[in-house]
């Protein structure tokens, strides 16, 4: 039985695993592989949607993109967990006997993590038994929906363990290669869709491929790859107390609020929007627009997630000058990262939607504009959210992500039923700007930089600056390409990107980058 036997005082001893690079090192191993494995991504929510068009109709579209959504929304099942862990292998660190309490702590929330699965999976499947999925959500004119549903949400269940083999890896600065693994899973899980939809047309047959590809991932994770990187876990045994259980899942509420709310805000408006609207093409148009927005946020989480690792080992060890510096950078760039990639979108994104749903669902720009803009808009706020989870900011981050929630639910409520589409969009975005940016990300700069306010300005130039000036030059290229179809988007396209690469090179000169650098408020 254990209480909390990691807690040893002493002198330090630094933990033994695989050598790790420097943090630029860490900092490009983990970007490099998040950036593919945003490919993938855009790969499973953008490039797949023409296959699936071409043998599906638009009703089952739809019904694919509610079960996407409903295997997101499983990940709330780690209850906040893994950020509980997170925090505790870096407080490790700096103690005595790193290995061994590490070792212990893994092997008792392992037991955490199985039973709480073990413990929602029976629900899940009574609950399917009794009320239908395709009934609650409107699909029941798609075959299989139902089974596909409970595919989909049991299979992502069981993927739920491995998050504590990430937040080992990401502890001690083997980011990279978790992401690398769910990286395989995914591609295998594409291949899989290609066969099954072409093989089959069948909804359920793709679900049974993405699904099957994550669970096997997740469980060469927990089984064969942790134990060898670390091999002191392999001798790690531990039998918890229930009260040492419930002070973990306690810990851990701050965290499962703030990632319930993420996930939610992703892809709870989906559900909502099918339950309200009516229209199935206008479920699906949503669907398609959300996903460009949810995407761009997705790119500034995945370059946040290497940061936010790097500023809660500063944090945990006290260097509170490398803090500062590496937050207000990273904050930069995420708000550079997003504004340009919106700027872009703004003027060729119509041109784009035509050809990926070839004129079957139509492009809304107001709609458009919301999501993107307001997305951008919030950008920097994800930086201050991704610290706030690595260094134990519990009681700010369950107020606000609850009172984030809470909006965002109201405010649905209200819009959805009286303006449709644009009242989701609404309540996504003002329920971001108002909390996530308006009240955790002031915090946060409040109690990290020197000077919040000067850097809070600083971010609003660049982010105004860089969307218009993309935009504008999208707006001047795009009525000047005298071509049509997938031909002038690909030429515009180009063209916007070769403007850009030459405005921006000479950031590839290290002198320039320094002095730019130094001019960031801290």
């Amino acid at each position: 039985m254990i209480d909390e036997p990691v807690d040893v005082p002493g002198k330090a001893k630094a933990p033994s695993n695989p050598p790790a690079p420097g943090r630029a090192g860490r900092l490009f191993a983990g970007w490099s592989a998040n950036l593919f494995q945003m490919v993938l991504g855009v790969t499973q929510q953008v490039a797949l949607i023409p296959v699936f068009l071409h043998y599906w109709t638009g009703d089952t579209l739809a019904a694919w993109l509610a079960i996407f959504a409903i295997g997101n929304l499983a990940f709330i099942a780690d209850a906040g967990l893994q950020f509980r862990a997170i925090n505790r292998f870096l407080q490790f660190k700096s103690g005595a006997d790193c290995d061994g309490r590490t070792a212990r702590f893994y092997a008792a929330m392992l037991r955490i993590y199985l039973g709480l699965i073990a413990a929602l999976t029976l629900p899940l499947l009574m609950g399917a038994m009794l009320l239908a999925p395709s009934a609650a959500f409107g699909f029941g004119a798609v075959s299989h929906f139902d089974t596909a549903f409970v595919v989909m949400a049991a299979g992502m269940l069981w993927t739920v363990p491995s998050n504590l083999v990430t937040a080992l890896y990401r502890a001690r600065g083997l980011y990279g290669r978790a992401v690398k693994v769910q990286n395989a899973a995914v591609l295998v899980g594409q291949l899989g869709q290609l066969v099954a939809i072409v093989a089959t047309g069948s909804l359920l047959a793709v679900t049974l491929a993405f699904a099957a590809a994550q669970v096997v991932a997740a469980i060469w994770l927990l089984a064969i790859d942790a134990p060898r990187q670390f091999p002191f876990l392999r001798a790690a045994h531990a039998m918890p107390s229930w009260r040492w259980i419930l002070g973990q899942l306690r810990k851990a509420v701050p965290f499962a609020v703030a990632g319930a709310t993420d996930l939610a805000l992703l892809n709870l408006p989906v559900l909502l929007v099918s339950a309200f609207v009516s229209d199935r093409v206008a479920v699906a148009q949503w669907g398609l627009t959300r996903v460009v927005a949810g995407l761009i946020r997705v790119l500034c989480v995945q370059t946040t997630l290497p940061l936010a690792a790097e500023l809660g080992h500063d944090h945990a060890v006290g260097d509170a000058r490398r803090l500062q510096s590496l937050y207000a950078r990273g904050s930069v760039l995420v708000t550079l990262l997003a504004g340009v990639v919106v700027s872009g979108l703004l003027p060729f994104w119509q041109d784009f939607f035509a050809l990926w749903t070839h004129g079957v669902v139509p492009y809304d720009p107001v709609l458009t504009v919301t999501l993107l803009v307001g997305t951008a808009a919030a950008a920097p706020s994800i930086l201050a959210l991704g610290y706030a989870n690595y260094s134990n900011r519990g009681d700010l981050l369950v107020r606000t992500k609850a009172l984030q929630l809470v909006i965002f639910l109201v405010l649905s409520a209200i819009l959805i039923p009286s303006i449709g589409l644009l009242g989701a969009a609404i309540a996504v975005v003002a329920s971001e700007l108002l909390v996530q940016f308006g009240v955790l990300g002031r915090i946060i700069l409040r109690d990290t930089l020197q000077h919040p306010l000067r850097h809070v300005c600083f971010l609003a130039a660049v982010m105004t600056a860089v969307t218009l000036a993309g935009w504008a030059l999208g707006a001047v290229i795009r009525p000047a390409i005298p071509l049509e179809g997938a031909i002038r988007f690909f030429v515009e396209c180009g063209l916007w990107l070769a403007v850009v690469v030459a405005v921006a090179s000479p950031l590839s000169i290290e002198s320039v980058r320094v002095r730019l650098a130094a001019a960031i408020p801290h």
